[in-house]
């Protein structure tokens, strides 16, 4: 792969869905690129198409025309096992609630993605523990979800979204349960750890504070993703 080759690319997606006699258009000939290390804020009212985006770049959801490229690889045509492996290997989620098992702890919710791929459960250990501390919580390796803070639990579920050293993250409002303090607190972290890995990320938000801090802002316009400057217009 060339390095000024995108590490994600959406090329001329359409997505419609049916509702009764109607149709509704949610994606048309949308393009989306994002290189290594690029954080870039996705921001579009509710009903946009922002999660169907994620969903079709993350292959939970399939495009009905158009491609969605991993490392210049074309997905439309992969298998459901070939997709499920591309999502392991190489794509990280972050959602709004932070969905840990709460009968786990912190270490052992980063474990678990790394064992699933097939790592042993000492060096699974060893990653997670690093990742932990990395972003701040090297002291609460043993605590359960019900033990940790909001911010606490959203840096974990980031440790677990790139356990596995993935390509691309997708994060779908990763602040949005949290206070203006932690969700700064969180960003930094997420900022840091995409510099420091080289992922390439996409993060839909409707804090425009935090928006304007990534290195690139798109919206999504009936159906059209396009980049912008004014984050006021899409507010």
């Amino acid at each position: 792969m060339s390095n000024d080759s995108p590490i994600i690319y959406l090329h001329e997606i359409n997505r419609t869905y049916h509702q009764g006699g109607n149709t509704l258009t949610i994606l048309k000939q949308a393009e989306l690129a994002v290189w290594a290390g690029q954080l870039v804020a996705l921001v579009a009212p509710s009903g946009a198409g922002k999660s169907t985006l994620l969903h079709i770049a993350g292959m939970l959801e399939h495009q009905d025309s158009g491609e969605v490229y991993i490392n210049e690889t074309p997905t439309s045509g992969l298998s459901d096992a070939e997709r499920t492996r591309i999502r392991r290997m190489d794509i990280g989620f972050i959602y709004q609630a932070h969905r840990l098992l709460p009968e786990f702890t912190a270490v052992e919710n980063v474990m678990l993605p790394q064992m699933v791929r097939g790592l042993g459960k000492l060096e699974a250990r060893t990653r997670a523990a690093e990742l932990l501390a990395y972003l701040g919580l090297k002291d609460r390796l043993t605590h359960r979800p019900s033990e940790l803070s909001g911010g606490e639990q959203q840096r974990v579920a980031i440790a677990r979204a790139v356990a596995n050293a993935p390509r691309v993250l997708l994060a779908d409002e990763p602040t949005g349960n949290l206070d203006p303090h932690t969700a700064d607190h969180v960003f930094n972290a997420l900022t840091q750890l995409v510099k420091a890995t080289g992922l390439a990320a996409i993060i839909a938000t409707h804090n425009l504070e935090l928006a304007a801090r990534m290195d690139r802002r798109v919206t999504i316009r009936d159906g059209v993703v396009m980049e912008y400057e004014d984050l006021d217009r899409v507010a």
